[in-house]
C-alpha cells in the first residue's frame, strides 16, 4: 500500500538512464495513459479513473515481502530491482524492472508480497489499485484479458532468459543479459546499443548467479575481443547478433583478460 512515509511525492524523475531530470513532475495518469505505458491496445475507455504518480529514491521499497497487497505499481521511469530473501537473510535479484513493467503481481495469489522491489535510481511509478483494476475489468472485459495478457508477458520474459541461463556457462548468461538489456532499451525508444547499466556488477552477478569477479572478467573479456566497450557503467554493444548466440570465448581471448579486484566494483559502483 502506498506509504507517504517512503514515497517522494515531489522529486524529480530521471528519464531512463538516470542522466537528465525532468523539469516537469507528472502526478496523475488517465487509464488510457496507463494502457499505452504498458503496451495495451487503444480500445480503453478512459472514464473517471485517474491513476497516481509517486517518487521513489534511489534505495527505497516500493513494497517489502510479507506486506498486505492492495496495489500494483507500473513503473514509469526509472530502475528497479525485485529480489527474494531467505530464511539465512540472503537476498536474491529475480528480476530488474524497468519503464512500462506492472510489479506486485506476486501478492496476488496469497494476498502478501512473495518479494521486495527496491529502487536502483530515483524512480516513478504508477499506483494502480488492484479493487479499482479489476472493477475496470468488469464494466470493460477486453481490459480484464489486456491486463492478464501483461501479466503473462512479464512471466514469460522472466521464464525465458532464466530458463536459458540455466543451461549457459558464465560467458554465455553475460551475452544473454546484455542482449536482454539492449531489447529492452529499444523497446522503451532509446537506443539498444549504448546504455548505461543502473545495477551494480554485484546485484548483476547475484542475478546471474556468478561471482562479481567472474562478472568483471567476463565484461573485461568481452571487451578484448571488440563485441563491447565498457566504462564504468557505460557500456556500448558493438555486435549484438554475436551476444545473443555466444557459447564460450576462444582461450586466447581469455587468458589475456587479467583478473579484476572485487574493490575496483565499489569504485565503479560509486562513480
Amino acid at each position: 500500500m502506498y506509504n507517504p512515509n517512503n514515497a517522494q511525492t515531489n522529486a524529480v524523475a530521471p528519464i531512463a538512464g538516470g542522466a537528465l531530470p525532468s523539469r516537469h513532475v507528472k502526478l496523475w495518469s488517465s487509464l488510457t495513459e496507463l494502457a499505452k505505458l504498458l503496451g495495451i491496445p487503444a480500445f480503453v475507455k478512459d472514464g473517471d479513473s485517474q491513476f497516481q504518480h509517486v517518487q521513489y529514491k534511489a534505495g527505497q521499497r516500493i513494497h517489502t515481502i510479507g506486506q498486505s497487497f492492495d496495489t500494483l505499481y507500473v513503473v514509469y521511469s526509472g530502475f528497479i530491482k525485485s529480489v527474494i530473501i531467505d530464511d539465512a537473510g540472503h537476498e536474491q535479484v529475480v528480476a530488474f524492472p524497468m519503464k512500462g513493467d506492472l510489479l506486485g503481481v506476486d501478492g496476488i495469489h496469497g494476498g502478501v508480497h512473495t518479494t521486495e522491489a527496491v529502487a536502483l535510481t530515483a524512480c516513478e511509478v504508477i499506483l494502480v489499485p488492484f479493487k479499482t483494476l479489476t472493477a475496470l475489468g468488469r464494466s470493460q472485459p477486453d481490459l480484464e484479458l489486456a491486463i492478464y495478457g501483461v501479466m503473462g508477458r512479464e512471466l514469460a520474459r522472466e521464464q525465458s532468459l532464466i530458463g536459458a541461463l540455466g543451461s549457459l556457462g558464465a560467458e554465455a548468461r553475460v551475452a544473454r543479459f546484455l542482449a536482454f538489456m539492449s531489447s529492452r532499451f529499444e523497446e522503451m525508444g532509446y537506443s539498444g546499443k549504448q546504455f548505461n547499466l543502473r545495477m551494480t556488477r554485484e546485484e548483476i552477478g547475484n542475478y546471474l548467479g556468478l561471482t562479481l569477479e567472474t562478472i568483471s572478467r567476463t565484461l573485461s573479456a568481452f571487451a578484448a575481443a571488440g563485441l563491447i566497450s565498457v566504462e564504468l557503467r557505460n557500456v556500448v554493444l558493438h555486435d549484438i547478433p554475436a551476444l545473443r548466440t555466444l557459447r564460450r570465448l576462444p582461450a586466447r581471448t581469455r587468458r589475456k583478460v587479467p583478473t579484476v579486484a572485487a574493490n575496483e566494483e565499489v569504485q565503479r559502483a560509486a562513480a
